[in-house]
């Protein structure tokens, strides 16, 4: 399980994403593969939640990693490029954002 403490020193990135609910599920099929077969195994990787709202409509994901640097090389793989071609085309918009943790509670 992702931990979220205040003094985590890594990258916490949210991305969100909005679809529709006739794409909702191949869109979080598509992100569980991304997930399984290559993200987690990129060098830095440390953990990742995937939620989805009740409504279908949003998902939004949680990853965290050891420095920025490693987040972005993994989106500059041939592998991810391709796969977020995919991924764009079951959404109207996704938006990475990288964060750090102010508090927790």
């Amino acid at each position: 399980m992702t931990e979220i403490t205040k003094d985590f020193q890594g990258q916490t990135v949210i991305c969100t994403f909005e679809m529709t609910p006739a794409t909702a599920a191949e869109l979080m099929e598509a992100l569980r593969e991304a997930y399984t077969h290559c993200i987690r195994h990129q060098p830095g990787f440390i953990g990742a939640g995937l939620h989805m709202n009740d409504a279908q409509t949003r998902i939004a994901t949680y990853c965290k990693w050891y420095k920025s640097g490693d987040y972005q090389a993994m989106l500059r793989t041939p592998e991810m490029i391709k796969r977020n071609r995919h991924i764009a085309t079951l959404c109207r918009s996704f938006e990475p954002v990288m964060y750090e943790v102010q508090a927790d509670f």
